[in-house]
């Protein structure tokens, strides 16, 4: 277990220096007391509340009952620090609460956790040691000259011993567990005789530590009776103050605070800045942000000098508000004031260093402000957006691992625009990318149904790297297929077309479905000669055509009436196995409808049957509109009752094929008696079909009573459909 604690010295000619040697005053000689290497802040530390003869390094009060030398060993190599009070007081105390405060304002900066604190609180921790030395001896001050031979009769780098009664701190820690009042308190230590301060602050800290605020408490309310009882000699000062403060923060008994700064007003304890660091540690615990930032104008406003824990702990407070604009805004103002010299005349803080840290924390803050933006319902991009503008500005520029992170964190449509900035940003900054974030950009610029930006970033991986993977295909692909279907639903050739030239420039490989979806564009705007064109590319890359490739391409014919290429076409596709479906049948029915070869219809609808392919009403109506197109509206009429005859219903597009061939054909009594029965069957038809009968009985003058038609049908609207419309 180590051992700390402060033993006295005899002697009125002892004077104070920082170093590894003893200054005698009178004689001005060094003489080496030794070398106590410690570690951490205080690393050696004995207390030795009575006189003795023994030799011992130290400060003398003057007062034989109240004597309390100090020496100091700090977390330098070798370093002491003597001091000698003034006779009959307690200097001594004050003295070790000096150099241990100086020690504090060190490196008290942090990334931003609640332990920041705790370095300045170490004005109050004497020294990671389990117990304390207390001398049983007495003496007189008169000896004083004894000590100093005794010193003088010592070899260099020798240190007395002696034996001594030794206090351990955690036994008597944990003896006052339970206490929650001064009376508790006094039974446990009534016994002990006078302790110094450091023990009760060291108690007090580790009450907080175990979040026993009660018999931290406890110990304050029994230092307060011992002001009396003592007459002053020993009360709870600012250090104990700061160590309760630091309980009520670990413990989070908040409610205690009104209280401890209502004793230190009424008692005259001024606080300092770690007070103050303290108290605003302790709102941002509570959630009062606001609060703690008042904390640090009311330290200005007091003339004490902020630390750069004071700064830190105010960013903290900005990102507990996550305003990363305004935490910027307060960096911005504060380096001012730190080129213009105005901070940092606190030698005992590095602040060049101290300045690095504050400045890569509001780096942090403001990323994690945007992330937290980014994960919100609402859309706040444009705030992201500003804030990287600021930060440009400001000359504060995120890593690249920020960058990605806040890349992961897009995830909305609406979040495209940050996400490609943030790209943007990446490859002019940085040499490399994680490729599972091009991955998910690529997948959000989908998303957003920006597939050309997405597009952009796999061809950045082409050329600049990292080598795209499966992943990365995949999601292309996937991007084109949406691009090809909607220009396969839409009808828009050209543009499938594009898209099939732009994978193969990228190295991509049109699978069968992709293929399909160019065919069927081209089907849909009967583009015959690119359908043509496009099934022999397909058949030459090696992709192989399926039912639906063989089916636009026949629809495609069928349109342009290369009936001669469909047979072809079809004869092929029965050579190499393909098996015919509805659609195909259907196609070959209105190929033979258009040739007039209705002997043929025939035989393709008792194929269907002999395979198990019922006609449907797709079928009857494609034999109708081509019927229809040819001029053909006895055979329509005829094909209408054979399908009442399979027990097909006729649907609206049925009604208005046959109603407009026989209406081109001169039968408008029977298109008229149709267009009735389609009303009365409760199917609305299209304002062609209207027109179709009103126009065929005035231009054959039937006798018809057009009124019983009824109103005139709206237009349908149509979609205007442009390749801009899916870019």
């Amino acid at each position: 277990m180590q051992t700390l604690g402060v033993c006295s010295w005899k002697g009125d000619n002892f004077g104070c220096t920082l170093s590894d040697a003893f200054c005698d005053k009178s004689t001005r000689k060094r003489r080496f007391l030794g070398n106590l290497v410690g570690y951490g802040r205080v690393s050696s530390l004995w207390i030795d509340l009575n006189d003795s003869s023994s030799d011992r390094s130290g400060v003398y009060s003057g007062n034989s009952r109240f004597d309390l030398g100090v020496t100091l060993f700090s977390g330098y190599t070798g370093t002491r620090v003597f001091r000698k009070p003034k006779k009959y007081s307690f200097g001594a105390l004050f003295a070790l609460a000096w150099a241990l405060e100086q020690q504090a304002t060190g490196s008290e900066f942090s990334d931003g956790n609640s332990s920041k604190i705790d370095g300045e609180l170490q004005e109050t921790k004497i020294a990671k040691s389990d117990s304390f030395c207390i001398d049983g001896a007495s003496g007189t001050e008169d000896n004083s000259d004894e000590e100093e031979k005794a010193v003088d009769g010592k070899k260099d780098g020798e240190v007395g011993e002696e034996d001594c009664s030794r206090v351990d701190v955690r036994s008597l820690a944990r003896s006052l567990h339970l206490a929650k009042t001064a009376d508790d308190v006094e039974e446990v230590l009534k016994d002990k005789g006078l302790l110094p301060l450091q023990v009760f602050s060291s108690m007090i800290r580790g009450f907080g530590k175990e979040k026993r605020i009660d018999p931290a408490l406890a110990v304050m309310e029994w230092l307060k009776r011992k002001k009396e009882e003592t007459n002053g000699a020993i009360y709870p000062n600012l250090f104990i103050c700061n160590s309760i403060l630091g309980a009520i923060k670990q413990s989070e008994q908040f409610s205690e605070l009104d209280r401890v700064m209502g004793y230190m007003a009424s008692e005259g304890v001024v606080p300092n800045v770690v007070t103050y660091n303290t108290l605003m540690t302790i709102y941002l615990a509570q959630g009062r942000a606001i609060e703690a930032l008042n904390v640090l104008e009311e330290i200005r406003r007091v003339g004490l000098v902020p630390s750069a824990v004071s700064y830190s702990t105010a960013l903290l407070a900005y990102r507990r508000m996550e305003d990363g604009i305004g935490a910027l805004k307060f960096f911005t103002e504060f380096r001012e004031n730190y080129l213009r010299g105005e901070i940092g005349k606190d030698y005992n803080e590095d602040w060049e260093k101290e300045f690095v840290k504050l400045e890569n924390f509001t780096v942090r803050v403001c990323y994690q402000a945007m992330r937290r933006w980014l994960v919100k319902q609402e859309n706040l991009s444009e705030k992201v957006m500003k804030l990287l503008s600021d930060m440009d500005k400001a000359g504060l520029q995120p890593g690249r691992a920020e960058h990605e992170r806040l890349i992961w964190a897009c995830t909305r449509e609406d979040h495209y625009v940050v996400a490609k900035e943030l790209y943007k940003r990446i490859r002019e900054r940085h040499l490399e990318i994680s490729l599972s974030v091009c991955n998910h950009l690529i997948w959000l610029m989908g998303k957003a149904k920006r597939w050309w930006a997405a597009l952009e970033i796999y061809e950045d991986l082409l050329d600049k790297g990292p080598k795209p993977n499966n992943m990365s295909y995949e999601l292309i692909m996937s991007h084109f297929n949406i691009l090809l279907t909607a220009a396969r639903r839409k009808g828009i050739w050209r543009w499938g077309v594009r898209l099939i030239n732009k994978m193969e420039d990228k190295g991509l490989t049109p699978g069968s479905r992709e293929w399909n979806a160019v065919l069927v564009a081209c089907s849909k705007a009967s583009e015959a000669s690119t359908a043509i064109q496009i099934f022999k590319r397909m058949v030459e890359k090696g992709a192989k055509p399926t039912i639906i490739s063989y089916g636009a391409l026949l629809s495609a014919l069928e349109k342009g009436k290369l009936y001669d290429e469909a047979l072809k076409v079809w004869d092929h596709m029965i050579k190499v196995g393909v098996e015919p479906n509805l659609y195909a049948y259907t196609i070959m029915t209105s190929i033979f409808t258009g040739q007039g070869k209705f002997k043929m219809v025939d035989t393709v609808i008792k194929e269907m049957s002999s395979m198990g392919i019922d006609p449907t009403v797709v079928t009857y109506n494609a034999i109708i509109s081509g019927c229809a197109r040819n001029g053909m509206g006895s055979a329509a009429y005829e094909w209408f009752h054979r399908m009442k005859v399979r027990n097909v219903p006729p649907n609206e597009v049925t009604y208005e094929m046959l109603i407009e061939a026989l209406a081109r054909d001169g039968k408008p009594r029977l298109a008229y008696e149709l267009y009735l029965r389609a009303h009365n069957e409760g199917l609305n038809l299209s304002t062609k079909a209207y027109d179709a009968v009103v126009r065929s009985s005035q231009v054959y003058g039937a006798t018809v009573d057009l009124s019983v038609l009824g109103t005139r049908p709206p237009k349908k609207q149509k979609l205007q459909v442009s390749e801009n419309s899916i870019r």
